[in-house]
């Protein structure tokens, strides 16, 4: 039986400091030796990248990233590679990461319009949002005291849009 450890970056083995114990200033004041000085130098000097890093390969990111996720990110990666140039790679990276953003939010807000002008409640379906409104509050002594609302019969409680319909109202077409 396998364990039920939850999925860690360090695949579970405890992280710790590549720094060592000369990450702090006074340890590196106190107790360094000569060869503590020349590890922790070339330790510094390993930190710098080189002129052509970070590199992007292709078929690194194909690796990673599933098939579905590499059709839908198709369109705007080859238009900002194409963009790349003019624009340079961070602005290239950040403009397409911003509009992917946004064409998400606008396609939510578009489908909730859509969905909330078109799946109404009323009295000819059976989901939809239910939208109530409340009378207004009226206080004694304000214009309109007794408000009673618009509901005079006990048919009008719950009656979703049904007599407000166009179609055969009365006996007549």
């Amino acid at each position: 039986m396998t364990s039920s450890l939850p999925a860690s970056a360090t695949g579970g083995v405890q992280p710790m400091s590549i720094e060592g114990r000369c990450k702090n200033v006074r340890e590196r004041l106190i107790q360094m030796s000569a060869e503590d000085r020349k590890w922790r130098a070339q330790w510094l000097k390993d930190q710098h990248l080189s002129p052509n890093e970070p590199r992007y390969v292709p078929e690194y990111f194909n690796e990673i990233t599933n098939p579905i996720r590499r059709f839908y990110k198709w369109p705007l990666n080859t238009l900002f590679e194409k963009l790349q140039p003019v624009m340079g790679v961070k602005g290239a990276f950040m403009a397409r990461w911003y509009t992917g953003k946004m064409l998400m939010f606008l396609g939510s807000v578009y489908a909730a319009h859509y969905y909330f002008k078109y799946s109404k409640n009323d009295w000819t379906r059976r989901g939809g949002w239910k939208v109530h409104v409340s009378r207004q509050a009226v206080l004694p002594g304000q214009e309109g005291f007794p408000n009673t609302g618009d509901r005079q019969h006990h048919w009008d409680y719950y009656d979703r849009g049904f007599q407000n319909r166009s179609v055969f109202k009365g006996g007549a077409y």
